[in-house]
């Protein structure tokens, strides 16, 4: 039993190669200096603390700084909820809202005063208060 398909029987004739245009290099935007990835990596390189893709780019949209005394805070308000048994805990401190995954050690939102008028946070288990 061979049969054939029409057309198969067809050459194509080769094509030649040509070379693509090497990928331009991302640009990185200048904002006064280092970027603000490299920032929060510097200040969060010996924390245990994670901040989500969201989390980072709600602190960069509401221009919210963390120095390394309040993430060391962030983390105490961690460890609390932990030793309470948290899973998804709110923490509040100076003024800011902060959403986490405590099991994973991650701060999934932020919200600043201004926009936490109003707001109802849901599917947390705990709120941490800091002084």
């Amino acid at each position: 039993m061979t049969d054939k398909l029409p057309g198969l029987h067809m050459r194509i004739p080769p094509q030649p190669i040509t070379e693509r245009p090497a990928p331009k290099p991302a640009q990185r935007p200048e904002a006064g200096g280092a970027a603000f990835q490299e920032i929060l990596k510097s200040k969060l390189e010996t924390s245990t603390l994670k901040f989500s893709g969201h989390a980072q780019a709600r602190l960069r949209l509401r221009n919210i700084q963390l120095g390394a005394e309040q993430v060391n805070k962030l983390e105490q308000a961690v460890e609390r909820a932990a030793a309470k048994g948290s899973r998804d805990a709110l923490v509040v401190m100076e003024g800011n809202a902060f959403v986490v995954s405590v099991r994973n050690r991650t701060v999934i939102t932020v919200v600043d005063r201004d926009s936490a008028k109003e707001n109802v946070f849901t599917q947390i288990d705990s709120a941490v208060l800091t002084d």
